[in-house]
């Protein structure tokens, strides 16, 4: 089993997926506020940055 391997997504499935990492992140930030108030700086600081580097490879291709 290769849980690494390569696959592709329709945006409809990509906007699923979306969704879902989202509803997740909630509902962690949600239940687990108080232990991840100390790393707020940290964790914008992450989400930015990736955040970015997703944005400059999408723009170059």
């Amino acid at each position: 089993m290769n849980i690494l391997k390569s696959f592709t997504l329709n945006w409809w499935q990509l906007g699923i997926f979306k969704i879902t990492v989202l509803a997740f992140g909630i509902a962690i930030g949600t239940y687990w506020h108080e232990f991840f108030s100390a790393y707020l700086p940290i964790l914008i600081l992450i989400a930015v940055v990736c955040g970015l580097y997703i944005a400059s490879v999408w723009w170059k291709q």
